[in-house]
């Protein structure tokens, strides 16, 4: 084999290369073009916005406020020796209950930020 041909075969396989990504170029771009087409046609699809008069109302009772509370966790008791079992009908459905005490932490300057978080003592 001479350098003509291996010219000739390099060039050409240059132009197979070439040739496979311009197409798989316009594939990609095909399958872009069809997504659109596609997800605008959802869109036409799609209810319209409510009109002003289908927007929902303040109650006639004002604005709903939010309910601010201090949780603490509601373990599941432990059996006493000789006890009956706990039955699945006896447990609550959230694992916390309303606190006795409802005022809020705070942070205390010079203490670590975090409640119980470690850190040394106060006075230390």
């Amino acid at each position: 084999m001479g350098t003509a041909t291996t010219d000739l075969l390099a060039a050409t396989q240059h132009t197979l290369n070439m040739t496979a990504a311009f197409l798989g170029g316009l594939v990609i771009a095909g399958a872009l073009i069809w997504a659109v087409r596609v997800g605008l046609r959802v869109l036409d699809r799609d209810t319209g916005h409510p009109r002003p008069d289908e927007q929902p109302k303040m109650p006639a009772t004002g604005p709903v406020r939010e309910e601010r509370e201090m949780r603490e966790p509601d373990d599941v008791p432990v059996m006493a020796p000789g006890g009956s079992r706990l039955m699945p009908y006896e447990l609550h459905r959230a694992s916390t209950r309303r606190g006795k005490d409802q005022t809020r932490r705070r942070w205390l300057p010079g203490s670590t930020g975090s409640f119980g978080g470690g850190g040394l003592p106060r006075g230390l």
